[in-house]
């Protein structure tokens, strides 16, 4: 579904990464691992079209995206959860979910994306304001799920929250795989990542270093905590 081969970004004359090489498979969560700073969210914006200078090449169901606005990325059916989740404050939850295009055929209705996430039809009057951490990610994610894209690049869905709630956003995440989506996701919490992922990439300075299949990380754990410096 996705194929990176030698992608180059840099940030002004900053070089943030060095000949990129990874794939997607259809149906995939694929997780991103490295130290911060090592240029995984760089990636996710790279692919997204948000980082202005870009080389390499970046394929989608084949098409190439290297150079495409991020408009054209997202309309091909990429959606982008940020770090910071983007919601909009003075939106309440219901119009937070109405106001991306959709840009594809199956996407979830939001009687769906209630019946998954419960506490956004609790919440469905509130504005983004008075939504908790956990409740912000749901919405950022679910947003994404209601356009149709197909592809879901998840920058640290987990950070700052709760464990009973990155207990929720791990049982999403493995239900719209179940669903058929497929997910690139950038985690520090490599347990978490491991509950769900089918393979991971493991970043150092911008280049990716190794890919450890998830059948083999039980075996590998104590190689990949001395490069994630846990």
């Amino acid at each position: 579904m996705l194929e990176v081969q030698g992608l180059n970004a840099w940030y002004d004359e900053s070089h943030v990464l060095h000949g990129l090489d990874f794939e997607v498979r259809e149906g995939e969560v694929v997780t991103l691992l490295g130290r911060n700073g090592a240029g995984k969210s760089t990636t996710l914006k790279s692919i997204m079209g948000l980082v202005p200078r870009r080389e390499g090449s970046i394929k989608f169901r084949g098409e190439e995206l290297v150079n495409a606005r991020p408009d054209i990325v997202g309309r091909r059916g990429i959606g982008f959860c940020p770090e910071n989740r983007g919601i909009f404050a003075g939106l309440s939850v219901t119009e937070n979910l109405l106001l991306p295009p959709i840009v594809a055929p199956g996407g979830m209705t939001i009687d769906e994306i209630h019946t998954l996430f419960p506490n956004l039809k609790e919440r469905a009057r509130s504005p983004g304001t008075k939504l908790s951490g956990g409740e912000q990610q749901m919405l950022a994610i679910a947003r994404i799920l209601r356009t149709g894209a197909k592809l879901l690049l998840l920058d640290e869905p987990t950070e700052g929250l709760a464990p009973v709630i990155v207990q929720q956003i791990g049982l999403m995440i493995a239900e719209i795989k179940r669903r058929g989506f497929t997910v690139l996701l950038v985690e520090q919490n490599f347990r978490f990542a491991s509950k769900l992922a089918d393979r991971h990439y493991v970043i150092e300075l911008g280049q990716v270093v190794d890919m450890i299949p998830n059948h083999e990380l039980g075996a590998r754990m104590g190689e990949l905590q001395k490069r994630l410096g846990v």
